[in-house]
């Protein structure tokens, strides 16, 4: 790992943790400040929204002017983001902290650009992995420390201690190398510019947005099932946060050098154990496995990207991820809607609903994946 690609992953490691203190029980603080299920829902789509408007322009930004100067923009609005929500007076207030918070994720295209190029000799698929597996390593230790303090002092408190880390995490970023040399393999590509006459690219994004969906679905208003449908308290929720952020960093770290479309099936069959523990499981330690299964949605996250960068010119890398990306947004955007709705009706359907779709997008990937291979298969046999 060179030293780029380390300042990075340290960088996120740290905001991990700081990430990790309040992001489980963000839906439970909302749901104290007076907001019901389905207005938490609404608030998360809204936070997709912004951040869906966000993420094709960040990518050609970043090609156009460099990742750098986004991803340190980015670090610096997650900080003022976690400092209002912290001081927030009311609901509104906290939730523009919220909305703010969110938007950060258009860091996801120039960031994952910037780790590609300065990625050495690892596989495109195998350095952002890897730095995503740092930041849920550090994500293991927040939930638990931060269910530890809101137990015991609230859930204010916890933001002021993710605001302090984040500040450490920003004055790291800012160490890594303004221009970054060009990768080797990226210079001697094939692929043809013309990202929106690559039908290849824009068939993969509709798949993308699919499954993503499915996927997603039950993910919002976990916590607030652990809590009012369970009874479990927020030091057990902030554990089960924390085996949900293991299974992140196991997921990236140990299936993070397969074959990326392999490795795109292996995260959504993972997502799919989680969802039928949640229908059957009746105890927290089978929570516990079960968003250790969550894991997976990281894992897809990941390997879409590392495939989307093997249909594209390399100089369209931040375009390319700022489309993913979106694509991944829409999910963000209309899940939590559904998710809210049929947690009002009946909090158990969220998690059947979400385990059909998903064995469904699986058999539909494994059909792509299927076609794609006998294609290979005939161009070979035909060349010899």
């Amino acid at each position: 790992m060179n030293r780029n690609l380390f300042l990075v992953a340290l960088s996120l490691f740290i905001w991990g943790i700081g990430e990790g203190l309040f992001i489980y029980f963000q839906p439970l603080y909302l749901q104290e400040w007076g907001a019901d299920p389905l207005m938490i829902g609404k608030i998360y789509s809204a936070m997709g929204i912004v951040l869906a408007a966000a993420q094709i322009p960040s990518g050609y930004f970043s090609d156009r002017f460099g990742s750098r100067s986004l991803m340190i923009s980015t670090w610096v609005l997650g900080t003022i983001a976690t400092w209002i929500m912290a001081i927030a007076w009311s609901l509104p207030a906290f939730v523009v902290g919220v909305i703010l918070y969110g938007l950060t994720g258009f860091v996801v295209a120039p960031m994952n650009s910037y780790i590609t190029s300065v990625r050495g000799n690892m596989g495109v698929g195998r350095a952002i992995s890897l730095c995503s597996g740092f930041f849920n390593l550090g994500a293991v230790v927040g939930p638990v420390t931060g269910g530890f303090i809101a137990d015991r002092f609230g859930l204010k408190i916890i933001y002021n201690f993710a605001g302090v880390l984040f500040l450490i995490s920003t004055i790291i970023i800012f160490l890594t190398a303004k221009r970054p040399e060009p990768h080797h393999a990226d210079q001697i590509s094939t692929q043809p510019k013309g990202i929106l006459n690559n039908y290849r690219f824009l068939a993969f994004l509709v798949l993308t947005a699919i499954t993503m969906f499915a996927i997603y679905l039950p993910q919002p208003l976990t916590p607030n099932f652990l809590q009012n449908q369970q009874q479990l308290s927020r030091t057990t929720i902030g554990l089960l946060g924390a085996m949900g952020s293991l299974g992140n960093a196991v997921a990236m770290l140990v299936f993070g050098n397969l074959n990326a479309f392999t490795g795109f099936l292996v995260g959504q069959i993972w997502v799919l154990i989680f969802a039928l523990i949640y229908i059957k499981g009746n105890s927290a330690a089978w929570f516990g496995v079960g968003y250790f299964f969550m894991g997976g949605y990281r894992l897809c996250r990941s390997m879409v990207l590392a495939v989307s960068r093997s249909l594209v010119h390399p100089g369209q890398t931040g375009t390319a991820f700022g489309m993913i990306e979106t694509a991944n947004s829409i999910a963000v955007i209309t899940a939590p809607i559904l998710a809210g709705v049929l947690y009002s009706k009946e909090p158990y359907s969220m998690y059947t609903v979400s385990g059909w779709m998903i064995a469904a997008v699986i058999l539909l990937n494994l059909f792509i994946l299927y076609t794609i291979q006998r294609k290979k298969n005939n161009i070979h046999e035909s060349a010899n």
